[in-house]
């Protein structure tokens, strides 16, 4: 019989990243425990969560660092819908994984209230509030 005695080191599970699946989890789970009344407009809503966003992107809105952009509502707000509109692209929510993952460590928030703010702060858009609104409504808490 042969037999191994040997010391078993205290090893820890590899602590990664969280990938891009598991932040739109995050996100996921953030819509669903909003108000139905704000939930019913958001089910046509496509949401994506990309490692940043794309270099035409970060052009068009004068962005050099990519890193400086979290989150982007892209659509039209609900307030200026037309039912003679047809053909238009779904609104989208995109999330970016490596500007959340920087601001999640640089200010030792929890990842998920971090990725709700900004989901949140990107609904806000898509409900026709532009940043200098929610920024007055974040200063009111």
């Amino acid at each position: 019989m042969m037999a191994y005695v040997g010391h078993i080191m205290n090893h820890k599970p590899e602590t990664l990243a969280p990938s891009l699946d598991q932040i739109e989890a995050i996100a996921r789970d953030a819509i669903a425990r909003l108000p139905e009344m704000f939930r019913v407009h958001l089910s046509d809503i496509v949401l994506r969560v990309e490692e940043f966003a794309e270099d035409d992107v970060l052009a068009e809105m004068g962005i050099e660092d990519p890193f400086a952009l979290s989150g982007l509502y892209m659509g039209r707000p609900l307030g200026e819908k037309s039912v003679f509109e047809s053909g238009a692209m779904p609104d989208m929510i995109f999330l970016y994984r490596r500007p959340l993952l920087d601001e999640w460590a640089e200010t030792g928030e929890s990842l998920e209230r971090l990725v709700t703010h900004v989901l949140i702060h990107e609904v806000g858009h898509h409900f026709g509030f532009s940043d200098a609104d929610m920024h007055r409504l974040e200063q009111e808490d």
